[in-house]
């Protein structure tokens, strides 16, 4: 479990400083390449990606079925309201895993 929170911690760090260095890079430079924007811009879904890739793969059933409930969700709702479906799918599908 610790792993875990160390994945997120080192995860938002490496995120907040990229895009403090876009910004410092946009400061100096005045504008973007648009190949680099797009870069900058691609780096939050990847590490999005770094977290959710090994529970899809390596946890139980609950786990991936709620992620995948959560990521269907997403395609509807907006962020705030795929977190509350995800949240609600884990703690139900954690329940019936254990009855």
């Amino acid at each position: 479990m610790t792993e875990i929170y160390i994945i997120i911690l080192v995860s938002a760090v490496l995120n907040y400083m990229t895009r403090i260095g876009g910004h410092l890079l946009l400061s100096r430079l005045g504008t973007l390449n648009p190949r680099l924007e797009a870069g900058l811009n691609a780096v939050p879904a990847a590490v999005i990606t770094t977290i959710v890739a090994p529970t899809f793969f390596t946890h139980s059933w609950p786990e991936t079925a709620a992620l995948v409930i959560a990521g269907v969700a997403g395609l509807r709702l907006p962020l705030l309201g795929m977190f509350g479906v995800g949240w609600a799918a884990i703690v139900v599908l954690r329940y019936l895993n254990s009855v």
